[in-house]
């Protein structure tokens, strides 16, 4: 049985950042959560909102040149936030230790088409797209995430 996906209307990026601090809330350690979009589609928007819910952070930088940014969450946990965009050989992502966050860490992963044998068979898959003047979140649960999505 295929969840349908879950729909939001973003008009400007403080709704971008709302709808991250929401679906950070409800989020765990070994959740993933992949960001799907082209360049300026708000993904890296979407992640701070995240971060500043989680962790406190409100200025957090994208890891776009660093690859990974590691923070520690309000409750102890472990946060990653990737941005794959740069990778070109699914073998270099060995070095940024993403099996070990997959499973003890909530991660965040922009361009995660980079993933390949990577992909983890559990994970939101949440596509940003323009549509008008505003851009479309669909959110597409894969795997058993519960009820827990019902509070975003």
């Amino acid at each position: 049985m295929t969840t349908p996906p879950l729909t939001f209307s973003l008009p400007d990026a403080a709704a971008t950042e709302t709808l991250g601090a929401r679906l950070g809330s409800v989020l765990k350690p070994g959740d993933i959560v992949l960001l799907h979009g082209d360049l300026g589609m708000g993904k890296t928007t979407l992640a701070r909102g995240m971060i500043a819910a989680l962790c406190g952070v409100t200025d957090a930088p994208s890891p776009t040149y660093t690859l990974v940014q590691s923070y520690d969450t309000e409750s102890g946990d472990w946060l990653l936030h990737a941005d794959l965009y740069r990778i070109e050989d699914e073998g270099e992502l060995e070095e940024l230790g993403l099996d070990d966050a997959f499973d003890d860490a909530i991660c965040l992963i922009e361009w995660p088409d980079r993933l390949g044998r990577y992909l983890p068979s559990r994970r939101l898959d949440l596509h940003l797209v323009q549509d008008g003047a505003q851009r479309i979140a669909q959110i597409h649960p894969v795997g058993d995430w519960g009820g827990r999505l019902a509070n975003v």
